[in-house]
């Protein structure tokens, strides 16, 4: 397995501190909202590298957090009247289900800020003590970036004209690259918790180095194998994470770093302060998740990716080949996958998640075992090698798993169902009685309403047209 290092800027060979395991962290989402297309890209690149792992052999340990302190979470507390454990359940339980809905495998570990204060509030202390972090008079504790010779070595962003937008302004700090570890509440309405420093929460970047420390166990040299998130979080999050894990553990967090590229749309970049955030519910009500899967997968992970419904329908019509395939050799049992077929796979898949490889040895693979249908078509053998083809697919790269007239029929309403098997348990009356007039009328109904029928040893099937 090659990775890209973020770092180093070069594709590395993966060797794992643990031999035989991998174990990744990603950073997960601040749950005061509904996810969006860039939360899903992240977790889906993420997915993709769980998988592969996984069937390379690896034992893999995921963890994803759950920012559940947070200043806008505050925000949403003071706008809507509602507590904070009301908001951010409701969040956390809307992500999982629409990342669900997208074929993404839940992580192995899922910690929340607020299950882990007394982890934070160790190493904030371990920072204090070891000189690395200063109490301000206001009770907010800073990291002090001038102490940590290697800071800026994750990002390679260490100038001080560096934009610096993102990182919180005071007239206390030390160096305006310090960052907050602990922000002291400053009013009585905030949401507080008590620390020795001072009553107050959190600072983000904190966050996921105490939640990694508490869960994961490194060798020493390194606290996890691979510490992957979106490219806008390189800098700083990524950078304040590696610098005070590095201060208060004395060794790195992580031995490679990964980074998904932006999602955009019609070539802007998303953001909500441009005012194009597209919801993934929304894109949900649209397409089915698998579909909106292959599509968000169909561009290599460190790209960007530009949303657009025209590029969506020309992945859509590729995937339906693989699932027309499917019908082809359905009913049956798979055998053996196709060594050749699992190693060209397997390999694309291995070098640095190359996705547009690996989808064109599936093209390939649908291709030839359609010509060879089209000379053989009762050939047993072949149909059993590609439905475990089929099958090796949908375990590696999370599709290609559904039953392949419920496929055809995304998109149909619930009130258009009911309707189309209504009419299918009349023509199926209507042939029993031998009333072929009946069965062909109402076969030329269906078809009118795009609807194209198939009768098969097991009953009437159905799809659109």
């Amino acid at each position: 397995m090659f990775i890209f290092d973020s770092v180093t800027k070069t594709k590395r060979p993966f060797e794992p501190i643990k031999p035989g395991e991998a174990s990744i962290y990603v950073c997960g989402p601040t749950v005061y909202d509904d996810a969006h297309l860039g939360h899903a890209r992240s977790s889906l690149a993420f997915d993709l590298l769980s998988r592969t792992l996984k069937v390379l052999g690896y034992k893999v340990t995921m963890g994803k957090n759950f920012t559940d302190i947070d200043d806008k979470i505050i925000k949403k507390v003071e706008e809507t009247g509602k507590s904070m454990q009301e908001i951010t359940s409701y969040y956390i339980e809307r992500y999982l289900e629409e990342m669900g809905q997208l074929g993404i495998q839940r992580a192995d570990i899922e910690p929340k800020a607020t299950e882990s204060l007394q982890a934070i509030e160790d190493m904030i202390q371990t920072l204090i003590d070891k000189g690395f972090a200063y109490i301000v008079s206001s009770g907010d504790v800073y990291f002090d970036t001038a102490k940590d010779s290697h800071y800026g070595d994750i990002s390679h962003k260490v100038s001080d004209d560096d934009t610096q937008s993102r990182v919180e302004h005071s007239s206390e700090k030390r160096n305006p690259k310090d960052f907050a570890l602990w922000k002291a509440c400053k009013g009585k309405e905030d949401i507080c918790f008590e620390a020795p420093f001072s009553s107050g929460r959190p600072g983000w970047h904190i966050e996921c180095s105490a939640m990694i420390e508490k869960h994961f166990k490194g060798n020493g040299q390194y606290s996890i194998d691979i510490h992957g998130g979106g490219a806008d979080l390189l800098f700083p999050h990524h950078e304040n994470e590696a610098a005070q894990s590095r201060c208060a553990t004395g060794h790195e967090l992580a031995k490679y770093w990964m980074h998904n590229g932006f999602v955009q749309i019609d070539g802007e970049k998303m953001s909500k302060s441009l005012g194009n955030s597209f919801f993934l519910k929304d894109a949900l009500k649209v397409y089915d998740g698998e579909i909106l899967r292959y599509y968000l997968n169909s561009v290599h992970y460190r790209n960007d990716f530009n949303f657009n419904e025209e590029d969506l329908h020309t992945a859509k019509k590729r995937l339906d080949k693989l699932y027309r395939l499917k019908k082809r050799v359905l009913p049956g049992k798979a055998s053996a996958v196709n060594k050749e077929f699992k190693k060209a796979l397997l390999d694309a898949m291995a070098d640095d998640l190359n996705i547009s490889v690996a989808l064109s040895v599936i093209d390939e693979m649908v291709a030839a075992a359609n010509e060879k249908l089209d000379a053989n078509p009762k050939d047993k053998a072949l149909k059993k090698e590609t439905i475990a083809n089929i099958e090796f697919i949908d375990t590696l790269l999370g599709f290609g798993g559904k039953e392949p007239f419920s496929y055809f029929q995304i998109g149909v309403d619930e009130a258009l169902k009911e309707k189309i098997e209504a009419l299918l348990a009349k023509r199926t009356e209507a042939k029993k009685c031998r009333d072929f007039t009946t069965s062909d009328a109402i076969r030329d109904e269906l078809t009118a309403m795009g609807i194209v029928i198939m009768d098969t040893p097991e009953g009437t099937v159905w799809e659109r047209g």
